[in-house]
């Protein structure tokens, strides 16, 4: 029987913090349709007070399984290749943007500074997909 390869663990910490993000949105989205959904939090005319927001934080939470994606695969592989400082700075600079990409596109309408803050996302994932085929070729 053979052992697998340790594995470094060192990602786990920005992907579950992503995670968290996501479930963050359901809780969020779930609270934005408890009005329409089960009357909880109506207002006086019946209406829902997040029903502006709601459509948002639904996009929201969608994106976070669009690019993100990519992020949990390099993150993966590297885990299995083996990190670099340069994997765990560029990681936690993802999840800083997906923050921020959520907060921007839950509280604004402003299309342009969230695309401007996705392309913190989008920069750092095609850096750790860098240090993925980086790693790839030195172990070949």
């Amino acid at each position: 029987m053979t052992s697998l390869a340790p594995v470094d663990t060192a990602l786990l910490l920005p992907m579950a913090a992503h995670v968290a993000l996501a479930a963050l949105l359901y809780v969020l989205l779930t609270i934005a349709r408890a009005p329409a959904i089960w009357g909880i939090g109506r207002r006086a005319d019946g209406s829902n007070p997040w029903a502006t927001v709601e459509p948002r934080i639904s996009a929201n939470l969608s994106n976070q399984f669009e690019w993100p994606l990519f992020f949990h695969v390099a993150c993966v592989v590297l885990m299995l290749l083996g990190t670099r400082h340069a994997a765990i700075a560029l990681a936690w600079f993802f999840v800083a943007g997906r923050v921020l990409h959520s907060g921007v596109q839950v509280l604004t309408t402003n299309v342009r500074l969230r695309g401007l803050v996705f392309t913190v996302n989008f920069l750092a994932v095609l850096g750790l997909w860098g240090l993925v085929l980086h790693a790839a070729f030195e172990h070949a």
